[in-house]
């Protein structure tokens, strides 16, 4: 008999079943905490290396440094890895006690792991079907939307590869079956037992009562969030369609911060608005609450002569020339200060503000890039002089970019206005003054 027809156990079956998309990948890591669902996990895979052809584990322990317990556990890590022929990694964070200590120790673990996972890579971790009832039952106690509701994704990506969770369907139940039946060992976490906890609160109490009532309650409510993630699949194609439409060219090519065309999106029902500034803007910044909807509406309905600015956790929406531009808080707080420009130098770094360039013969005299400050004039050839708020009008510059726009002086005078079409050289065109603003930058989701 060879090693492929080597039976397995019916929760190896699954698993073998769930990671069959992933079975090319360069490596697989185990999220491994050493708590019975873990090396329920570590164990599965370990006896899949042995009679299948799987990539190359690897284990990874993140020692958080929170409980007197987290040495001892480490060194019970080591043990089981040696036995299971299985490498292991041990990362040591540090974790935020300023804020929540749940959320803040769970985002340094998350941290630590994205570290290992590389292209073509998985992270497996052994969130089970019990783990998602209860993160869909706190989503629904705390007004989540579609999108919390689905709670979590059997995959998902994450930094550089995918994270997946192949015990996603099945319930605690049966891996406690599994581990005892196997003679593992494990280690408690004391933490999970104090009902202080929200997430623990609902394990203990509530869930362990409904279950009373309802055997299938944690496979119930784990279903529903299966439909809430069919749902939101839909929502997303919605929104990846409406957003197409809005995403138009713009008067400013060369300004790196995305943009909706408003007109196209106020065109769209309340609901669909919505749905698609929530696709949008989950890329930027964490989805506001219902109540704080209201700025989109401000903003939205504000009068064309208005500078109106919805204010979000990670940036702010403004609108100008038609569009809603999204600017990252790098985008708001860099001061702009002004500079000389070195002798015989073709190019000047602004700080936070970018690059500027001259493209051709650079321009005799003492030159200087300043920002606007009220009152520039600007001589324009065949027109005479210009007050630089009314050229701006002129072409339209939002009002968010006019402080940031990079102006040009040669011996105190402005000859010069960043990228704007006519304005950015003499007329002749045999030197021209370029901007390559600083990019914005994305959340980590």
């Amino acid at each position: 008999m060879s090693l492929s027809d080597v039976p397995l156990p019916p929760l190896a079956n699954n698993v073998l079943k769930v990671l069959t998309p992933y079975l090319h990948a360069k490596r697989w890591h185990i999220a491994f905490s050493g708590g019975m669902d873990s090396s329920v996990l570590l164990h599965v895979l370990s006896r899949l290396s042995f009679c299948r052809q799987v990539p190359s584990l690897h284990a990874i322990h993140v020692h958080h440094g929170l409980l007197k317990e987290a040495d001892e556990w480490v060194e019970h890590c080591r043990q089981m890895c040696d036995l299971l022929q299985v490498p292991l990694s041990v990362e040591h964070v540090q974790v935020d006690q300023n804020s929540s200590l749940e959320r803040a120790a769970r985002d340094a673990r998350y941290a630590a792991f994205a570290r290992h996972v590389r292209e073509h890579e998985v992270l497996l971790v052994a969130q089970h079907q019990d783990d998602q009832a209860e993160t869909l039952l706190l989503r629904l106690l705390r007004g989540a939307g579609v999108k919390g509701l689905s709670a979590m994704a059997t995959s998902r990506a994450m930094a550089e590869g995918r994270l997946v969770r192949p015990f996603l369907s099945v319930p605690r139940a049966e891996l406690s079956r599994y581990a005892l039946a196997e003679k593992l060992e494990w280690v408690e976490d004391p933490s999970n037992i104090q009902v202080v906890q929200d997430r623990n609160f609902l394990r203990h109490e509530i869930l362990t009562r409904l279950r009373l009532r309802w055997p299938q309650a944690s496979a119930s409510v784990a279903r529903s969030a299966g439909h809430m993630a069919e749902a939101l699949a839909i929502l997303e194609e919605c929104a990846a369609m409406d957003l197409s439409a809005a995403q138009t060219a713009t008067a400013f090519p060369w300004l790196p911060l995305p943009s909706l065309e408003l007109e196209i999106i106020r065109q769209l029902s309340e609901h669909r608005q919505r749905n698609a500034l929530r696709h949008w803007l989950d890329r930027y910044s964490r989805m506001p609450d219902t109540d704080h909807w209201v700025g989109w509406a401000a903003l939205r309905d504000a009068s064309p002569s208005a500078s109106p600015v919805w204010v979000l956790e990670s940036g702010e929406i403004h609108r100008g020339a038609g569009r809603l531009w999204w600017l990252p808080h790098q985008w708001l707080g860099a001061a702009c200060v002004p500079c000389q420009w070195p002798e015989k130098e073709s190019e000047v770094a602004l700080g936070g503000n970018g690059q500027v360039y001259i493209v051709g013969q650079r321009p005799s005299g003492s030159l200087e890039v300043r920002y606007r400050q009220g009152g520039e004039i600007m001589a324009v050839p065949g027109r005479g002089h210009r007050d630089l708020k009314r050229l701006l009008n002129e072409h339209h510059v939002p009002t968010f970019l006019r402080g940031r726009l990079p102006l040009l002086f040669c011996n105190g005078q402005l000859i010069a206005i960043a990228n704007l079409s006519g304005l950015s050289g003499p007329a002749d065109q045999h030197w021209r003054f370029e901007w390559v603003p600083a990019t914005s930058g994305q959340r980590l989701s």
